[in-house]
């Protein structure tokens, strides 16, 4: 349909760069501490991984059982909007398959939501935080692979439950429970668990939030617009995404990365936590104006 064609302008903000704002910072190098006692090391999110994601699992799984009256002001509305288009999605998926003018856009603009775009995202800001020595970036690359990894996760099982047939299939178009893997989409739960955790990372820079959530809706549409899933797939997908993404800023996020946490970020490295690894450190005497840089290593 010609109308379709005035969808074009929502992907110009797909190639938005949200890394303009990281940059590097120097520290100095800290003196041994003194043999005092001292709380347990803190162990590095790294080291923590993989017990981190067991752990989101089990509060992902149990979430229904936790909610409160006061989530009816979020449950109810998506419920009945995802009601809405799941009754609707048959009639505006023909419609949307009648034209295949944003095939080409729509099928670039998903890369960023693929399993390839968003892992590679993560391990951007993960490689420039450790080279930078920029904790936030550094900690937003971790958080972001463990809600890819937890959406991945629960993504699989829930197509796995539903079998919704996709928009391209030849017979039971939209139909539950008949061997599809339609429902929700797992372009949409990946593209946005990432955005929410590099969003809540950078609150303090609106232009990378509207980059994150803005990338994150272009790859949700493009899915509807490329003939790949139905609204209320996107719709579902990008929900979890959000929830997802959310919850494991909120989990695991530690306060020395937010700015002015120099302090506690330095507390931290020397009780052991996240600089147990060999690192380049850039060193700088103002006075002497002098510069050179020194290995460490706090394995």
């Amino acid at each position: 349909m010609r109308r379709n064609r005035e969808l074009n302008w929502l992907f110009g903000i797909m190639l938005l760069t949200i890394l303009g704002t990281i940059q590097a910072t120097a520290q100095t190098p800290l003196a041994r501490p003194s043999p005092a006692p001292s709380p347990s090391p803190t162990p590095s999110l790294e080291r923590q991984f993989v017990r981190n994601i067991l752990k989101d699992q089990v509060a992902i799984w149990t979430f229904p059982l936790h909610l409160h009256g006061d989530d009816a002001k979020w449950a109810v509305p998506l419920a009945v909007g995802t009601t809405a288009l799941i009754a609707t999605d048959r009639q505006t998926g023909d419609e949307m398959a009648e034209s295949d003018g944003l095939n080409n856009a729509s099928r670039i603009v998903s890369y960023a939501g693929s399993a390839y775009g968003t892992f590679a995202a993560a391990a951007t800001f993960y490689i420039v935080g450790r080279t930078n020595h920029d904790y936030r970036a550094r900690e937003t690359g971790i958080l972001g692979a463990e809600a890819l990894v937890n959406s991945a996760i629960l993504v699989t099982v829930v197509k796995e439950i539903t079998q919704r047939r996709r928009p391209t299939a030849e017979m039971g178009r939209s139909d539950f429970f008949d061997g599809g893997s339609s429902f929700p989409s797992g372009h949409s739960i990946a593209a946005w668990s990432l955005a929410t955790v590099v969003a809540n990372e950078y609150h303090d820079h609106l232009a990378v939030q509207i980059a994150a959530y803005g990338i994150a809706s272009s790859v949700s549409i493009a899915r509807f617009t490329g003939h790949n899933h139905y609204l209320s797939d996107i719709l579902i997908g990008s929900a979890m995404g959000y929830g997802v993404g959310r919850y494991v800023y909120h989990a695991h996020h530690r306060q020395s990365a937010e700015p002015g946490g120099g302090e506690e970020e330095e507390t931290i490295a020397r009780r052991g936590g996240f600089r147990r690894h060999l690192m380049i450190l850039p060193l700088y005497d103002r006075a002497a104006r002098s510069y050179g840089a020194t290995l460490v290593s706090s394995f």
